[in-house]
């Protein structure tokens, strides 16, 4: 890590295909008995997709500033499984599943200490800033994306 990097955020890292974020349970991600609220696991994969774009070099920012475009859930389904808790250490765990002409498919696991917490199924759509209508994605974002496909049969 550069001194100029000291004290920002951890963009996680990309590990045999999937890319790796670490978080902290913060005692605003839980319910009075001090286990995480479901809806905090959405944000939790949301934060970890984000950073994933990042590491890939493919940031939220520069994909609507530089190619106009952005990304919308389409659909995302969650099985819960275990609970995580106030102060636990856990890690979202996020693998592209298959690129389309203008959709990614992800499989977004939160893990504690190797054991799948929740795991999410979840479909984004490239939409066009400009138009708000799902478009193509742009060339160089489709190779990026593609080199990082995991077969959901390895999952």
């Amino acid at each position: 890590m550069s001194e100029a990097d000291a004290g920002l955020p951890s963009e996680g890292r990309i590990a045999g295909g999937a890319h790796v974020l670490p978080l902290r349970v913060y005692y605003e991600d839980t319910d009075a008995a001090g286990i995480v609220y479901y809806a905090n696991y959405l944000k939790f994969a949301e934060r970890a997709r984000t950073e994933m774009m990042r590491a890939a070099g493919t940031g939220h920012r520069r994909l609507m500033d530089e190619a106009g475009v952005l990304w919308a859930v389409r659909r995302c389904t969650a099985d819960y499984l275990l609970p995580a808790r106030l102060d636990d250490a856990i890690e979202v765990v996020s693998r592209v599943v298959d690129v389309g002409a203008a959709r990614l498919d992800l499989d977004q696991r939160v893990r504690r200490g190797g054991a799948d917490l929740a795991r999410l199924s979840v479909r984004l759509a490239c939409i066009d800033r400009a138009h708000g209508r799902a478009t193509r994605l742009p060339a160089a974002l489709r190779t990026v994306l593609e080199a990082l496909v995991t077969p959901q049969s390895t999952l």
